[in-house]
């Protein structure tokens, strides 16, 4: 018989067919189907949901403010809940990082924050060509889809796609491989048929693209040479930033000072909608509405966003366990891919954005169809969905992670033995 998703629901739904009951109720690291199910939630919303599903904290904010007629819609006018997030950035965020950025609302999605940080960048440049990296992903929109490599969704585009040039990231060649020297070789040689950039634009780790984690020597070098050709860097730190590898933004630890940084996700902290492009005050060079929207003025989520900063970051504590739980994450991933060598390869990632490389995309699906029938809802990631991928809320527990690692592990354990079944 027919539900009421199948008769209405476009085809391109996909998380529905990877789990495929009907959800009402969610709190903390637990969702529940409408038949009273628990499920242990590593997918947090594609890390939309860092500090938990409806946590008691934002909530009681979110409450309170819809409660005494806050404004909800603003478009881009002043209002006291977005002057609160506003201050919070500045003084819990930016300035203990040296950091003067300004903040500019764009539509609700992270694809919007991309978009308008392209465009800014080559207003400002006067160059069109943007440099990307292969495995990166930075959105479904078409400025942001040229930029993602991705051939599934690229082949959803029905047009062409311009302006992008596409260079290895850190470790594509191979491992000990120099991925920025074709990079800076190119930028020396007049003929090499590189258009000189308006920007690069990178994650520190490509989460949809496979968790895969540059190293800071990488990063540093990046920046070296974006400097020394007048190149602007975008950092996408929509699904990293906001904690996920253990600082707030994911490139703290390299020491880089991004010109523009893109956030969304779990800046919300509640999974409400809710974007944000951070840059350099020279480069705010757009005229009054020349890059508008009509949903960037969701003063909800500025309520929750800046009640988010105010617990979670204003000290190191939150920073500290997460980098802890992260260490945890390593350890006991590794120990699997050392317990099943003819199905892992390694562990990819860093922080609590870590996960499983299997030999191929078959095994990932079979361990991750067998979690959520144990409880565990996780995704795969990468070119060939070959990496099990863990994202988990940043605030579970010790005991809650290993609840759910137990479960991965028993199916993994379950997988191998059907495997060997049916060579046998």
């Amino acid at each position: 018989m027919s539900n009421i998703f199948d008769v209405m629901e476009s085809t391109v739904q996909t998380y529905a067919r990877s789990f495929p009951v009907t959800f009402n109720k969610a709190q903390g690291v637990w969702l529940y189907d409408d038949k009273g199910k628990r499920y242990l939630d590593f997918l947090a919303g594609a890390g939309t949901l860092n500090y938990g599903h409806n946590n008691p904290i934002l909530k009681e904010a979110l409450i309170e403010y819809i409660q005494q007629d806050g404004i909800a819609h603003g478009l881009d006018m002043h209002t006291t809940a977005k002057a609160a997030f506003l201050t919070a950035l500045q003084q819990i965020i930016l300035k203990p990082r040296d950091m003067d950025h300004v903040a500019q609302f764009t539509g609700p999605t992270g694809t919007n924050a991309v978009e308008a940080a392209m465009k800014l960048a080559r207003k400002v440049t006067g160059r069109s060509n943007i440099v990307a990296f292969t495995n990166g992903f930075h959105g479904v929109s078409l400025g942001a889809l040229a930029a993602t490599g991705n051939q599934h969704h690229r082949g959803g585009a029905g047009t062409s796609m311009a302006d992008i040039s596409r260079l290895p990231y850190d470790g594509y060649p191979g491992a000990g491989e120099d991925s920025l020297l074709l990079f800076e070789t190119m930028l020396n040689d007049n003929s090499s048929g590189l258009d000189k950039p308006a920007a690069v634009l990178f994650e520190v780790v490509q989460g949809e693209g496979g968790l895969n984690a540059s190293s800071f020597k990488w990063l540093q070098r990046l920046e070296k040479i974006c400097r020394a050709h007048d190149i602007l860097m975008i950092a996408d730190d929509i699904q990293a930033g906001c904690g996920r590898t253990g600082t707030f933004f994911s490139f703290e630890p390299a020491g880089i000072k991004p010109d523009i940084i893109t956030l969304s996700k779990s800046l919300s902290g509640m999974g409400l909608p809710f974007a944000l492009v951070l840059l350099r005050p020279e480069l705010d060079q757009w005229s009054p509405g020349e890059h508008n929207g009509t949903f960037r003025g969701n003063n909800h989520a500025f309520v929750t966003a800046r009640k988010a900063l105010e617990t979670f970051w204003k000290d190191d504590n939150f920073a500290a366990e997460v980098r802890a739980k992260g260490e945890l994450l390593t350890q006991r991933m590794q120990a699997m891919v050392d317990r099943f060598p003819k199905l892992f390869s390694k562990v990819k990632g860093r922080g609590m954005m870590q996960g499983i490389a299997c030999h191929d995309g078959e095994i990932a699906d079979a361990i991750t169809s067998k979690c959520f029938e144990r409880g565990l809802i996780i995704e795969t990631a990468g070119p060939n969905d070959e990496v099990v991928k863990c994202l988990c809320p940043l605030i579970i527990t010790e005991a809650e992670l290993t609840q759910g690692l137990d479960w991965l592990e028993d199916s993994i354990l379950e997988t191998e033995g059907e495997r060997l079944r049916k060579a046998s």
